[in-house]
Order: C-alpha cells, then sequence, then structure tokens
C-alpha cells in the first residue's frame, strides 16, 4: 500500500540512530539528545534515540506520519559534509552504500514497513559524513560535532514545512539515552588515550602495537 501524502502529517517522529560507541557513528543519537535539550517540541512530535535497535523499531514507525532521521552516513565525501535525503532516495542510498550494522538494520525496518502498508508519508534523512568510526570507546571529531546544530536546524525547517512550532526550550522524553550516556557524561567521563587502548591491547594485538608505535 501506498503512503498517502496529500496530508500534512500529524504525527511526526525524529529519530537518531547509530552507536555512541564508535566516534561519529553516534552523530544522529547525538544530533537527537541535543534537540531535546536545546527545543520544545509539540506533542505530536516524539524525539527518539532509536540507537542500533533495528526492526524493534517498527511499531513506532507503525504509529507516525512522517519520520526525519538523524544518522552518520557515508555519502563519499569529506568528513562533515551533511546532505539530506527525502522519501524515496532514503532507503535507495542506504541500500547501495551501509556504512554498519545499524544501516542495515533501519533499511530492514523501511522495508519491512513499506511491506506491511504502514510506511510513513514523509521520510527525511539528515546525514553527515564521518571523520571516524574505527575508535571504539571514542566521541564525535570536532568536524562531526559542528554539523549537530546545522542538522537540528535542517530539522526544525522540515517540522515548519508541515506547521509544525518549534522553539528554544526542553522537550522531556523518556525516549532518549539515560543520562550516565548522553553526550556529557560519555566524553567527560572516559578515561584518555594513554590509559584506553580502544584499538586493541598492544600485547597481544601487532597491529596495534603499530599503530601506537
Amino acid at each position: 500500500m501506498q503512503a498517502d501524502k496529500t496530508k500534512v502529517p500529524q504525527n511526526i517522529l525524529v529519530l537518531g540512530i547509530g552507536n555512541v560507541l564508535w566516534a561519529d557513528e553516534g552523530f544522529g543519537v547525538r544530533c537527537v539528545e541535543t534537540m531535546a535539550q536545546t527545543y520544545s517540541v509539540p506533542a505530536n512530535v516524539r524525539l527518539m534515540d532509536g540507537g542500533t535497535q533495528g526492526l524493534y523499531l517498527l511499531p513506532f514507525l507503525e504509529e507516525c506520519d512522517a519520520l526525519i532521521v538523524f544518522d552518520a552516513v557515508d555519502f563519499g565525501l569529506e568528513p562533515g559534509m551533511m546532505v539530506t535525503l527525502r522519501d524515496k532516495d532514503v532507503p535507495a542510498f542506504m541500500g547501495a552504500k551501509k556504512m554498519s550494522l545499524h544501516q542495515t538494520g533501519f533499511q530492514d525496518v523501511l522495508a519491512t514497513a513499506e511491506l506491511m502498508g504502514y510506511a510513513p508519508a514523509y521520510l527525511t534523512l539528515i546525514g553527515c559524513q564521518p571523520e571516524e568510526i574505527e575508535d571504539y570507546g571514542g566521541g564525535l571529531r570536532q568536524v562531526v560535532s559542528d554539523q549537530i546544530q546545522p542538522a537540528i536546524a535542517e530539522c526544525i525547517r522540515e517540522l515548519q514545512r508541515w506547521d509544525i512550532a518549534v522553539v528554544p526550550g526542553r522537550t522531556d522524553s523518556e525516549d532518549l539515552a539515560d543520562v550516565s550516556i548522553q553526550r556529557g557524561a560519555y566524553e567527560n567521563g572516559r578515561p584518555d588515550e594513554d590509559e584506553a587502548c580502544r584499538i586493541g591491547d598492544h600485547r597481544f594485538f601487532p597491529s596495534a602495537a603499530k599503530v601506537r608505535a
């Protein structure tokens, strides 16, 4: 069944996906987290940390008319470049350029929702080219972190197209990560690179020893 695009969406899901444990892979999650901390959205807009949940996100897609996704995406561009895709371009692009397992899972979510006949009528992907993802325990690189606010601004413009008012403030949501894993606690609380080897123990992994050398 084809989604109805003749109506202004009434229920909007703003979803951040990715893995915050792998450096720039956490871009999408940090976007929705920051948006909740700095803006107030109306009750028909749901802000959610989708993490790497894959098909567990299906029920939430069933409930929404429009879906906006923040994610780190390999566009083959310079790190920090941002691209917005809409509707059919989103699953087509993600299917062609998978960067990680979470994108494979999310492509399955979109395909299943389409098959079941409850794909959102409107679909927008706001993606940022990562600089580094092979850094377990690492945080966002600066060039990617700098795109959080522009990505949120792009999301707000998308919501305004549907006459959704977004104002500075705060949105309380049970759909976000626990405070212990939110960006401030995560990045300020982890040991520095001299104390924590995130590429493998150099005593056992020769490649790690070479990198450290």
